[in-house]
């Protein structure tokens, strides 16, 4: 089976307040794409990528009248794609919420959120995810409160007709960002708030994922983080990235590490190069910037029992992309973020 995740930017503003799909000449939040020039796009990725089962980063709002499901399902109907069933966990107020578009064909999906709940005020180890995280991240002897913005997305998944079986956690951390900052000295002090602040959501992350790997569960932990192996800047005051805690480090004496091998080469200071998976229009340098923000992370078990195959369908250094003019348009205006896969074989 092939899992995929996909932040889709603005997918939200492609819809109405009631959920009808809007596909016409109006201009999206896209940078000079139409609304319907980006659902068409949209669609064509996700039926060229034909994933069984696609995590949506950025999906439709819910909220009102507005709904993430009702939304995802008519656009799957309106384009004909066989991943017409969708599943979401809790929703958020940022109008980006977290879903999964499926095959009910090939996976049964279920919400199941692992954790006590939580109001923040004594320590606990990985509550659930839609409450609130006590932690000392700086080291400075005064644990904080901490939430998710976008609470992550936990499903059990089973592979219909084999004997797969596995636990998905959806993620999309804090971003650091310093937008609104007007000083230096302002964009600092935001950057290491931000910095602190995913880096609490994925030690609650890492929390879970060890109660899930002494639990015996195989495991997949997917979703945009970001962030990206000693891409902070701020190492010499945080010491690694969220990617790395999530992932575990090797050199960790129990360690359990999850395999994700873009990030393992972004790991690698040997590497001149580095992979991407999202590309942004830079105004101060005037040209695309490449990063490294989407993964999917595979227990060890997992990855051995299932031969795992990854692949970033960038529309430039993916070859197939790179020659399929249609796709590689395609991705390009669909959203900034490009698709991530893993192709799993499960035995019968």
């Amino acid at each position: 089976m092939r899992l995929a995740t996909y932040n889709v930017e603005w997918f939200t503003e492609l819809f109405s307040r009631d959920n009808r799909l809007l596909l016409d000449n109006e201009w999206s939040r896209r940078y000079k794409v139409t609304r319907r020039q980006q659902g068409e796009a949209i669609a064509r990725v996700m039926r060229r990528v034909d994933a069984d089962m696609m995590f949506i980063v950025e999906a439709p709002n819910t909220g009102h009248q507005a709904n993430t499901v009702t939304a995802l399902e008519t656009f799957a109907k309106h384009f004909g794609l066989r991943q017409k069933k969708t599943i979401m966990g809790f929703a958020n107020e940022t109008h980006q919420e977290l879903a999964v578009m499926y095959d009910p064909s090939v996976v049964s999906l279920l919400h199941d959120p692992q954790g006590d709940i939580s109001e923040g005020k004594r320590a606990r180890t990985a509550p659930r995810f839609d409450g609130k995280f006590l932690y000392d991240v700086d080291l400075d002897g005064k644990a904080d409160a901490h939430a998710f913005s976008k609470p992550p997305l936990e499903l059990l998944v089973e592979v219909k007709g084999t004997k797969g079986m596995f636990r998905m956690i959806g993620v999309h951390t804090k971003s650091k960002t310093t937008y609104g900052a007007e000083t230096p000295e302002e964009e600092l002090q935001l950057l290491i708030d931000n910095r602190r602040k995913q880096l609490a959501q994925c030690i609650w992350i890492r929390q879970r994922v060890d109660a899930l790997l002494d639990a015996g569960d195989p495991l997949v932990v997917c979703g945009d983080f970001n962030d990206g192996p000693s891409a902070n800047g701020l190492e010499g005051l945080f010491a690694r990235s969220g990617v790395e805690i999530v992932m575990g480090e090797k050199k960790d004496a129990d360690c359990r590490c999850l395999v994700e091998p873009h990030a393992e080469i972004q790991l690698d200071p040997h590497h001149g190069w580095v992979m991407a998976t999202a590309r942004f229009y830079s105004a101060e340098y005037k040209r695309y910037l490449n990063a490294l923000l989407d993964y999917i992370m595979l227990s060890q078990d997992l990855n051995e029992a299932t031969q795992a195959d990854w692949r970033i369908w960038h529309p430039f250094d993916d070859p197939e992309c790179f020659n399929d003019r249609k796709m590689q348009e395609a991705l390009l205006t669909a959203s900034d973020h490009f698709p991530v896969t893993v192709d799993m074989q499960f035995s019968l």
